[in-house]
């Protein structure tokens, strides 16, 4: 079981929004079991919940881990195919994001269709390399950070644009034969307090895109820096 795997096709989507079947991930993820065994837990009839089933497996989320002899009657085992799962915005791909559509760093909004791309482009990188059976580089740092005040928190910014800047312009050669475009997302935004939680407060050159929500922050923001991955080359 993987886990996490990034769903690209728009009807298996669907498949796993359905709150059903959604219910049947999840009781899957914890061990493989049958459509008997998930009828009590879920409150169906067997033979609605092996309908669910078969649709799940028709579209990659869950698969056969096994069978087993109940009387005269052979189970199929079933098993989610991984831990968790991540829709990709191709799966909405006519209306799916686009940072390049405008550029405003100081947009929550933009941040929001930079992380869309992440989800995507990552996407297609992980399935492209399982296909090929091969590895895949890449990096990501996640931490968080208490500002003292809006100057800090600016004066933050600054310095990391400076720092990050400078690695680029220090390692970027865009005259190697043999070398990849890799992209780099750095995004600072303000952290999500759990529920009832109580708070105290191409070939061209590469690009930093350093994002900061506008909004009022809290006391604490939450720093994804650097998210480095290999840079998607899109079909024309």
């Amino acid at each position: 079981m993987l886990d996490v795997t990034v769903i690209e096709d728009a009807a298996a989507a669907a498949v796993s929004l359905d709150p059903m079947r959604a219910r049947l991930l999840a009781e899957l993820t914890a061990g493989p079991a049958s459509a008997t065994m998930l009828a009590g837990r879920v409150g169906l009839p067997r033979q609605k919940v092996n309908y669910h089933l078969k649709t799940l497996e028709r579209h990659g989320l869950v698969e056969l881990a096994g069978e087993r002899r109940k009387g005269n009657v052979t189970e199929r085992l079933m098993r989610a195919t991984a831990a968790s799962y991540v829709i990709s915005p191709i799966a909405l791909a006519a209306v799916q994001p686009d940072p390049g559509r405008f550029r405003d760093q100081l947009s929550a909004r933009w941040l929001l269709s930079v992380a869309a791309r992440l989800v995507r482009d990552v996407g297609t990188l992980i399935t492209g390399a399982a296909k090929a059976r091969k590895g895949l580089a890449t990096y990501a740092l996640d931490g968080e950070v208490r500002f003292g005040s809006a100057a800090d928190r600016a004066a933050f910014v600054e310095e990391l644009t400076r720092g990050v800047g400078a690695l680029i312009a220090k390692y970027h050669d865009e005259h190697a034969e043999s070398g990849r475009d890799h992209r780099i997302v750095v995004a600072l935004h303000p952290t999500v307090k759990p529920a009832g939680s109580v708070t105290s407060g191409g070939t061209g050159p590469a690009t930093v895109e350093q994002v900061s929500a506008v909004e009022r922050a809290p006391a604490t923001e939450q720093v994804s820096a650097v998210e480095r991955v290999p840079t998607v080359e899109r079909a024309p």
